[in-house]
């Protein structure tokens, strides 16, 4: 019988075991010590590891980011975590610039090995300035990875990998999704358990369909590949795990078997990473058997509305995934 875990769980366990493997990862933040983590991914490292270990921060974002990526240039290995990644647009300069790019600038001297991590994407009622998708902000940097667990084992794989590459990581959590529980297998519980950045995973194997999503969507698009397939359509899910770098193999032999695509995320529409598979459909082999229209289902093109009536308009619905899949079932080129 398989173990439950929430995401948050998970999180908490990757770190712990990287923490016990290399003394050289430590974590910081604001609140990840002695309140446990804001959203209690940090709880019981402080009492574990000490404060040399786990490191409380002012609220100061540009501050601890730079010293994170310092610390990282010297050898330590940070896990940073941002309260929100919207909160990261304060330590942009830092991330992009002082981390991304040292590896290049430095003529392969100089590694950062530093994870950004945090809750990222739609959250519930907290307006526009708390609740939007950074996904296709990071993954346009060059130098960086991005990572974007869905379930539990996504994410306690992905942190892991994440800690262990010698390149900066920015990991984007779902906000929602932390207290949601899911099987672990005896694999994933092992403390060797690693998951590759840069491959997706084929949650639900299909024909007729491809729908590519990522986070909280591959959920939404589970449930909608039900609902598919009562109406005799047979959609293939892919959970694409890591945003940069893309796994466009994965992606390509898919649409050469079901011949159509949907791509979905809470994202913005333009320049979004809805938009980055749409130009690999167009640049590859898989134009070539395509029999409909790349169907783009992303959040809607305005900053997140607060009443929660207009917050769920502005974001795919199962509805909208559903209808997007019909239509490109139904659509001939």
């Amino acid at each position: 019988m398989s173990t439950e875990m929430t995401v948050r769980e998970a999180l908490n366990a990757g770190i712990d075991e990287e923490m016990v493997r290399d003394e050289n990862v430590f974590v910081m933040g604001e609140e990840v010590g002695q309140y446990q983590g804001a959203y209690k991914v940090t709880k019981g490292l402080l009492q574990k590891y000490g404060e040399k270990r786990v490191v409380d921060t002012p609220i100061t974002e540009m501050g601890f980011t730079g010293i994170a990526t310092g610390a990282a240039m010297k050898g330590l290995r940070p896990v940073l975590e941002f309260m929100t990644f919207n909160f990261a647009m304060q330590a942009i300069d830092q991330i992009v610039n002082s981390a991304a790019k040292s590896l290049y600038m430095s003529a392969g001297q100089i590694n950062v090995p530093v994870v950004f991590r945090g809750p990222n994407g739609s959250a519930a009622g907290v307006g526009a300035q708390h609740s939007q998708c950074f996904a296709s902000w990071y993954s346009s940097v060059p130098g960086l990875k991005v990572v974007a667990p869905y379930n539990s084992e996504d994410a306690k794989g992905l942190i892991k990998a994440a800690i262990r590459d010698e390149n900066p990581v920015v990991c984007l959590e779902h906000e929602l999704m932390y207290g949601v529980s899911f099987p672990m297998s005896d694999e994933a519980m092992r403390d060797d358990f690693v998951i590759p950045i840069g491959e997706a995973k084929i949650e639900r194997e299909g024909t007729d369909v491809t729908i590519v999503t990522f986070a909280k969507m591959v959920g939404h698009s589970l449930e909608v590949a039900d609902d598919l397939a009562k109406n005799g359509v047979s959609a293939e899910v892919i959970n694409l795990r890591t945003i940069r770098p893309l796994d466009r193999d994965t992606i390509i032999e898919s649409v050469k078997k079901t011949n159509r695509l949907v791509t979905v995320e809470t994202g913005w529409p333009q320049c979004g990473v809805g938009s980055e598979i749409c130009a690999l459909m167009m640049e590859s082999e898989a134009f070539d058997f395509l029999d409909a229209p790349v169907e783009r289902l992303t959040g809607v093109d305005v900053p997140m509305p607060y009443a929660k009536g207009l917050e769920e308009a502005a974001l795919p619905q199962n509805e909208n995934i559903f209808n997007a899949c019909m239509r490109a079932v139904n659509r001939k080129l």
